[in-house]
């Protein structure tokens, strides 16, 4: 996996649904460069941008808008993206987590989907109207998002990696799905592991081995994002009006 290198990055945290909070944050980010040195940047979204928050339809046509116009966002899969796929390509027993315990049912109705559809029963019937509202172009877009992203010493993945293994040997389950692993190993990586997935609520998570940077955004109001540049980082988020929050070395 490959992409042109740029001297800035932008991590984003887990959106959840939440477009009002991230186009607030990527105005506070635009800001951010502009006051800093002129750098060819990019902004690279950790997964889970869908679910639970209101706004799912609306961040997953945007982001796929820019994609097709520039390199220049990213958006890493999460296990949202992957349970939202793999549902709607037809697998009935994850449409019905989906729903359930996953935030699905908002994301349908983002979609204006029929309300019977989308709080509806996981049937074989309701899956197949939901598929289809939403749109198979959208269902590959999902499925083909890149699992990992790098930025000179900085891993960007959703969840985490599995210590001990390389990159280009993890599980891409684990990608999406590791905890306690991950989160509780004092292993170096080779790389720090910038990452979403594991919500904290009172601000992002610095170890000497990994940047946790989901806030919760959905209920707490709090989208956060990690400013990359050479061995350089510094947080910005939505809590604050001045962008200038914290440098960290």
């Amino acid at each position: 996996m490959s992409f042109e290198p740029v001297q800035r990055v932008f991590a984003i945290g887990d959106v959840h649904g939440r477009f009002d909070l991230f186009r607030r944050l990527v105005n506070i980010a635009a800001r951010n460069s502009h006051v800093r040195r002129p750098a060819n940047t990019r902004v690279v979204l950790l997964g889970n941008i869908i679910d639970y928050g209101p706004d799912s339809a609306r961040m997953i046509r945007g982001c796929m808008q820019i994609n097709k116009a520039t390199p220049d966002l990213v958006v890493l899969k999460g296990n949202h993206e992957d349970m939202m796929a793999e549902a709607l390509a037809g697998n009935l027993t994850v449409y019905g987590h989906w729903l359930n315990f996953f935030g699905g049912r908002e994301t349908l109705m983002s979609w204006g989907i029929d309300p019977n559809v989308a709080n509806g029963p996981a049937t074989m019937g309701n899956l197949t109207a939901a598929a289809r509202a939403v749109g198979d172009d959208v269902i590959d877009w999902l499925t083909n998002l890149p699992l990992y992203y790098r930025q000179g010493r900085y891993l960007l993945v959703h969840a985490g990696i599995r210590p001990g293994i390389t990159i280009d040997r993890q599980d891409p389950d684990d990608l999406m799905w590791i905890k306690d692993e991950f989160l509780n190993s004092s292993a170096h990586h080779g790389h720090i592991v910038v990452h979403g997935h594991t919500a904290a609520e009172n601000g992002p998570v610095f170890r000497s081995n990994r940047i946790g940077i989901d806030t919760a955004a959905y209920r707490t109001g709090i989208l956060t994002a990690l400013g990359i540049e050479n061995n350089e980082t510094w947080v910005l988020c939505t809590a604050k009006e001045d962008f200038q929050v914290k440098l960290i070395q």
